[in-house]
C-alpha cells in the first residue's frame, strides 16, 4: 500500500540476520523497532551501530517481553543455526505480529509436524497474524523461479534444479564446522537426506500443489566428498581426507513419474575425491514440457563473500509488507506478491 510504513524487529544478527538488520534500517518504508540477538558482545548495541551504519536508537536485547513490547508489525526470525523456539514464534503470532523466516520447516503445512502446526495456527487465529516461511537456499530458486518459468508452459514433463553454493568465504564458523572439515566416518548420511527433505522436498511440494499436481510420494539422498588436500578457507583449514562437498538430491513423484527435483552441491574446496568437477556458485534449471527450455544463473564473482548474504536475507524483507497485508495463517510464495519497493 502506497505510503504505508512498517514496523519490523529484527530478531538474529548472525550471517543472514545482520545483513537483514541492514536493509531494515535503509529500507524507505520500514522503521525498525527492536533487534534480537544471540551474545553477550551484542547485547545494550545500537543496532545501527552493529551492523555498520549510524544510530538508530533501537537498543539489541535478549528478550522476548522487550521485542513485542515495541509493537512490530513485523517480525524477521532469523535465529542462529538450530535456535529457533516453536514457543517464542507463537507468542509472536499471538501478539498481533507478522513472521516471515529463513528457518526451514514452515514451508508446506499439510507435511508439517501436525502439533507444530496446530499451535501456529492457533496462534494466527488469536493474533490475526500470519506466517511465511521463505523457502529452501532461499525459497527464490525453489519457488519464485519455478513458478516465473512455468507461466509459459501448458505441459510439465519435469523441472530439475541444480544447485552449486561455494561457501569458503562465509564467515559462519559454527555452521561451517558442523559439516566440513569432519571425518567422514562420522557423517550422517541419512540426517542429510532427512533434512534435504523436509526443507528441499518441502518446496518443491509447495510448487505442486500450485500447479494442482501434488506430489504423491519422494526420495532424498546424501553424499560427500573428501579434500584430496589441506586447503585454508576464510573461517578454517579443510585437512585432506575430511569432507569438503556435500550434495543432496530430492525427487517428487506425480503418478508414478519424476516431476520435480532439486540437486544441491555444498563445498568449500574444489580439489575432491570423487571429483564432482564442482562449478562456481550458480543454478542450472531444467524444464521438460512443450516448452523446453535450459535456464544458467549465475552470481558475479567479484566481491560474492560480501554480497552473498543478502542472497537469504532479501527475499524475507522485499517479503513483509506483501504478509503484514495477506490473510492470516500460514502463506505461500505463489499467493505473495514479493515485489521490492526502491523509493527513497
Amino acid at each position: 500500500m502506497a505510503d504505508k510504513r512498517y514496523r519490523v524487529a529484527q530478531w538474529g544478527t548472525g550471517h543472514t540476520g545482520m545483513h537483514s538488520l541492514r536493509t531494515v534500517i535503509e529500507h524507505p518504508d520500514y522503521d525498525l523497532v527492536a533487534a534480537r540477538v544471540y551474545t553477550d558482545a551484542k547485547v545494550g548495541r545500537d543496532a545501527g551501530e552493529l551492523c555498520g551504519l549510524a544510530p538508530v536508537g533501537v537498543a539489541t536485547t535478549t528478550s522476548l517481553n522487550e521485542v513485542l513490547a515495541a509493537g512490530p508489525d513485523c517480525v524477521l526470525y532469523m535465529p542462529l543455526l538450530h535456535h529457533h523456539s516453536i514457543d517464542d514464534m507463537a507468542r509472536i503470532l499471538a501478539s498481533g505480529s507478522n513472521i516471515v523466516t529463513t528457518v526451514t520447516g514452515f514451508v508446506h503445512p499439510p507435511t508439517m509436524d501436525p502439533e507444530i502446526r496446530k499451535t501456529l495456527e492457533s496462534a494466527c487465529e488469536k493474533g490475526n497474524t500470519s506466517i511465511y516461511g521463505t523457502g529452501s537456499c532461499p525459497g527464490f530458486i525453489t519457488e519464485v523461479v519455478p513458478l516465473a518459468l512455468l507461466a509459459i508452459q501448458r505441459k510439465l514433463d519435469r523441472l530439475s534444479i541444480r544447485q552449486f553454493a561455494d561457501l569458503s568465504t562465509r564467515k559462519s564458523p559454527e555452521f561451517l564446522s558442523e559439516i566440513f572439515g569432519i571425518d567422514p566416518a562420522t557423517a550422517d548420511l541419512d540426517d542429510g537426506a532427512r533434512r534435504s527433505e523436509l526443507a528441499d522436498g518441502a518446496a518443491l511440494r509447495q510448487v505442486a500443489d500450485s500447479l494442482n499436481v501434488p506430489i504423491d510420494d519422494m526420495t532424498a539422498t546424501s553424499e560427500y566428498a573428501v579434500a584430496t588436500e589441506d586447503v585454508e578457507i576464510a573461517v578454517m583449514t579443510i585437512k585432506e581426507g575430511t569432507i569438503g562437498a556435500w550434495r543432496q538430491q530430492v525427487v517428487g513423484y506425480h503418478e508414478g513419474r519424476p516431476l520435480l527435483e532439486y540437486s544441491r552441491t555444498k563445498y568449500v574446496v574444489k580439489q575432491l575425491s570423487p571429483d564432482w568437477q564442482v562449478k562456481d556458485t550458480s543454478w542450472h534449471l531444467s524444464v521438460q514440457g512443450d516448452c523446453p527450455m535450459e535456464v544458467d544463473l549465475a552470481w558475479a564473482t567479484q566481491d560474492y563473500g560480501v554480497f552473498s548474504p543478502g542472497i537469504n536475507s532479501n527475499v524475507p524483507v522485499n517479503a513483509v509488507a506483501a504478509v503484514c497485508d495477506a490473510r492470516p495463517g500460514f502463506l505461500t510464495t505463489a499467493e505473495l506478491r514479493i515485489v521490492p519497493n526502491y523509493g527513497s
